[in-house]
């Protein structure tokens, strides 16, 4: 006989980690600002997403670029992912971000080993989410979950698609646009999805150096009360 005073409570969903996206900053500047955000310590995941740098630069400006960024989230004990680059993350033993259709989750993973982080950008595809988990990946992105500078045209994925992801068991980041000012609108309508990380690169990486700890501080505040 079940006893009447015996209550069931839901499992706390554990908050969000903060994952923060590089910018295309000057790279002396860039390095000023993450020392910045770093040393807050909220900052779990730093993803080098470089993209004018390697429009413009050569090879091997971007190996120096890299190293110097890799180092820098070293001393801070963060982990690093490459964005969309297999070699350059075997390179420097990192892990690796691959987008919606650039390369397999499963070869990145042979080559990478078991102990880096790699993930899978799945927008509003439940069946490529499956996939990342199946192939190896460390977490699935969904997104875009509001009108973002870095990709402008994104579509925007529904509520309703993100928490078809509490079945699959799988890691989730969210991506796309999230600020403090809208983060607690995904609070608030996901309170039941599992939610790993949260991707942000202009709301922090876009104000002034002298802002930047600030705003991390800021972060961390927001999803301690998660």
């Amino acid at each position: 006989m079940t006893n009447p005073t015996t209550k069931t409570t839901a499992a706390k969903i554990s908050a969000p980690k903060l994952y923060l996206l590089t910018n295309d900053d000057e790279i002396s500047t860039l390095l000023d600002k993450l020392e910045r955000a770093l040393d807050t310590g909220v900052v779990s995941v730093l993803q080098i997403r470089r993209k004018s740098t390697l429009q413009q630069y050569d090879l091997a400006t971007v190996y120096q670029e890299a190293e110097l960024l890799v180092s820098l989230a070293s001393e801070y004990g963060v982990d690093v992912v490459m964005n969309d680059d297999l070699e350059l993350a075997s390179h420097f033993s990192t892990g690796l971000h691959l987008g919606q259709r650039d390369g397999s989750v499963r070869v990145a993973r042979e080559i990478l080993g078991d102990d880096v982080i790699i993930g899978r950008t799945c927008h509003s595809d439940m069946a490529l989410f499956k996939e990342a988990k199946r192939e190896g990946a460390t977490y699935g992105a969904m997104g875009t979950m509001f009108a973002s500078i870095t990709k402008p045209k994104a579509t925007i994925v529904p509520t309703a698609t993100i928490k078809k992801t509490i079945d699959v068991n799988f890691p989730l980041c969210l991506i796309g646009g999230i600020t403090l000012d809208n983060v607690g609108y995904i609070r608030d309508e996901l309170a039941d999805v599992p939610i790993e990380y949260i991707a942000v690169t202009a709301d922090i990486m876009s104000h002034s150096s002298d802002t930047i700890a600030a705003k991390c501080r800021a972060w961390r505040s927001k999803l301690s009360a998660w």
